[in-house]
């Protein structure tokens, strides 16, 4: 079964759901049912594929892509079952350079995946904008290890305490947390890039020229062994 149709067609025999159901359990309209079942709809979002899993038994990853096993694993008796696999989600977002995050506010069309270094697959609950970036160097140890990656969102405006990506004159983008100083003269609000490893300097808005990309919504830690 490898397309959206023929498996909404097998989940419906095997459940005797109607579509009015199917729309009532994954709160979207009948009629995007109907293009589910009947086409040209190829694939489903996160949010409807793991409401209608968590009603049916059904693998949310094997209804919205044809990956996977087709039922959810039962659990067993007499072990202490404390994972489940992850539903990997439907967008992908490029990975990008910090060269290209320094270009973001400058560009008039988002980045598309191709046009990363890499992709990485998530849930679409961000803006068209959002991007992944992986972390270079040390200077946001421990809590950001080399080779993390985090999720940015250009159209969130970040708040104190947030993390962000930021690039100064250089065009080149950079990682910190992001914490309010104050307002200046003129009225513009001073913030500071702050480094979690006390060994990197904490750089001002009002003594260089920088400029928030956008917030971080999403962390992706790597763990290595040496």
């Amino acid at each position: 079964m490898s397309t959206l149709q023929e498996r909404i067609a097998h989940l419906m025999e095997k459940t005797g759901l109607k579509v009015a159901e199917i729309a009532r359990i994954t709160g979207v309209s009948s009629s995007a049912v109907t293009q589910w079942k009947d086409g040209p709809t190829q694939s489903l979002k996160t949010a409807p594929a793991t409401k209608l899993a968590n009603a049916t038994g059904f693998s949310a990853m094997w209804i919205a892509t044809g990956a996977g096993p087709v039922h959810a694993d039962a659990v067993r008796k007499g072990f202490d079952v404390n994972v489940k696999p992850v539903y990997e989600g439907l967008r992908a977002y490029p990975v990008i350079s910090k060269v290209q995050a320094g270009k973001v506010k400058e560009i008039t069309c988002p980045y598309e995946p191709g046009d990363g270094y890499a992709i990485e697959f998530g849930d679409d609950d961000a803006s068209p904008w959002a991007f992944f970036l992986e972390i270079d160097g040390d200077s946001m140890l421990p809590e950001f290890n080399p080779g993390d990656r985090v999720r940015i969102d250009p159209e969130i405006i970040p708040r104190p305490g947030d993390f962000v990506a930021a690039k100064n004159s250089s065009e080149e983008a950079t990682f910190k947390k992001y914490r309010v100083r104050g307002i200046d003269p003129a009225g513009k609000e001073v913030f500071e890039l702050v480094p979690l490893n006390d060994d990197y300097p904490i750089i001002r808005s009002d003594e260089h020229d920088l400029t928030v990309i956008g917030t971080m919504t999403e962390h992706r830690r790597k763990y290595r062994r040496k």
